[in-house]
């Protein structure tokens, strides 16, 4: 093995497959190396914290450091999202021959952070999926998303194509009708921000208004993917969908409010 070696040959890298399937190597090594079939670019800026890692319960975590020098990591990329829920595998190899391997780690980014010299990412295991909650906390809204398993409201018809004309901040303007689309998402599928989605805050006539302004800039013309979304309420659900016998909400539940009204109120 070549950990016991007299002689450290040891090069640490970094396989990081986004969501939309594209797949970076990086290595801490002072020249690129061919690990897998994929070429992991040298990244010397590239540095892992301690790796936490426990036989109980706890879950696993540690942070990737670095200076964004790779052009394959861009800021306006991390800030826009493109790396969130990637899939990281953390190994060690012999960079001398590097089809030995140890792994060292696995997991999804979590939160990233950038500051003036570089970026930090979370790196999660699989058994931080342990922190979410057991069970579901009642709410008056619906706990479902819309068209999903348990809503079973048919999506096919609620989904269509459209074309950009015009782009001013948030407003958006489409050359297909915008009803409907509040609450619900705008996937791009071209341009600077093709494969990002945006959360629609309401829509009226050809205009949709996004809760945040685009990542990049957008041009006229580019195409883009809307759907229809769902206020969460069971008059939407009943009144626009007939789905009230699907609605994953407690709105007639009493709340805590209750116990702090006076006598007769």
């Amino acid at each position: 093995m070549f950990l016991d070696a007299e002689l450290a040959t040891i090069a640490l890298c970094w396989r990081i497959e986004r969501r939309d399937g594209v797949a970076v190597g990086l290595t801490a090594h002072d020249r690129d190396l061919v690990v897998d079939g994929l070429v992991h670019r040298a990244a010397p800026g590239m540095t892992p914290s301690a790796i936490e890692r426990s036989a109980g319960l706890e879950a696993d975590t540690m942070d990737v450091a670095g200076a964004l020098t790779s052009a394959a990591i861009d800021a306006r990329d991390l800030l826009a999202g493109r790396w969130d829920g990637a899939r990281v595998a953390v190994f060690a190899v012999d960079w001398t021959d590097p089809v030995a391997r140890v792994d060292l780690g696995s997991g999804l980014i979590g939160a990233v952070e950038l500051g003036e010299t570089g970026f930090t990412a979370e790196l999660r295991g699989a058994s931080a999926a342990l922190d979410r909650p057991v069970v579901e906390e009642t709410s008056p809204e619906c706990r479902a998303e819309l068209g999903d398993r348990r809503c079973r409201v048919a999506m096919a018809a609620r989904r269509r194509f459209a074309r950009v004309l015009a782009c001013e901040g948030a407003v958006v303007t489409l050359d297909a009708s915008a009803e409907g689309l509040g609450g619900g998402l705008l996937r791009w599928f071209g341009a600077a921000n093709c494969g990002l989605e945006s959360t629609v805050a309401r829509g009226s006539k050809t205009m949709v208004t996004l809760r945040a302004v685009p990542a990049f800039a957008v041009e006229a013309g580019v195409l883009v993917e809307v759907v229809e979304g769902c206020d969460k309420s069971l008059a939407t659900c009943a009144g626009r969908f007939g789905n009230a016998v699907n609605f994953r909400g407690e709105p007639y539940l009493p709340g805590i409010d209750l116990l702090t009204r006076y006598p007769g109120v």
